[in-house]
């Protein structure tokens, strides 16, 4: 009886195991200007790099790249997706994921974006690239604001990664443009909720306007960077800089209830 006990658990074992999925595996760090960059792959909600230096041995920094969805309904272990590999091309630190999908992060910045997505479209080509997050295509593309806005590819990137409210989750800002009038403003989309900001666009924000078309560069302002002695307040997260050329900047950031508008130059 025993026996065939351990025999009917020895041959469940596999069907067990084949719920789990495996460990993710060891990725190589990266060395660049005395910095360590590494994955950790310690988490499973969120797939995160860190920035080391070497001399010291001392964190600077992480950054998270990118952030699992988990469906309740689902095996929460099989969803997890974690970086595969992390490199250096041509000055630019590209991070890849378990799925494939290639990230290009800005060491200085630390902007994210999508490799395939921060492409420009061919001349006269109105369509999105073919990976645009999903975020953005159940959002905007074809969410509720789809009757009123487009995605707009005017300016290279054309959206960004951070967690702009603080609450952990990484958000993304997308550049739009609304149908009726073409003015150019920003939807930030919530990451935990999808609740999405319209900033620009016909709707009007400090000395920006409703109409951001006068805007050429925009960039993520981390949290945690130095103010250089600028007038810029604490931030709960990740602020936007936008800018025109040897003209105006302003950053937009959340201050708990809204996002608002904070003028860095003329």
């Amino acid at each position: 009886m025993r026996l065939a006990l351990l025999v009917c658990v020895m041959a469940f074992l596999p069907c067990l195991a084949a719920a789990k999925r495996i460990p993710p595996a060891k990725v190589a760090p990266v060395v660049y200007e005395n910095i360590r960059y590494v994955a950790p792959n310690d988490e499973s909600r969120r797939a995160y790099i860190e920035a080391w230096d070497i001399q010291t041995n001392s964190k600077l920094w992480d950054l998270t790249v990118f952030t699992n969805r988990i469906d309740p309904k689902l095996e929460e272990d099989v969803q997890w997706v974690f970086i595969s590999e992390l490199s250096l091309r041509d000055g630019t630190f590209i991070v890849k994921s378990e799925r494939g999908t290639t990230y290009q992060v800005d060491l200085r910045t630390k902007a994210i974006t999508e490799c395939d997505a921060a492409r420009s479209p061919a001349p006269g080509k109105t369509g999105h690239p073919p990976d645009i997050p999903e975020l953005i295509d159940r959002a905007i593309t074809n969410g509720s604001l789809a009757k009123n806005y487009d995605v707009s590819f005017h300016m290279n990137p054309a959206y960004l990664r951070g967690d702009f409210n603080g609450d952990g989750e990484m958000d993304i800002a997308v550049l739009v443009k609304q149908r009726s009038t073409g003015k150019v403003g920003i939807a930030i989309i919530n990451g935990a909720s999808d609740k999405i900001t319209i900033l620009g666009g016909g709707t009007a924000i400090g000395n920006g306007g409703d109409d951001f078309e006068w805007m050429d560069s925009w960039e993520i302002y981390s949290k945690d960077r130095m103010a250089n002695g600028k007038r810029v307040p604490k931030l709960r997260g990740d602020a936007l800089l936008v800018s025109q050329s040897e003209a105006a900047s302003a950053l937009i950031y959340w201050n708990g209830m809204r996002y608002v508008w904070l003028q860095q130059g003329d």
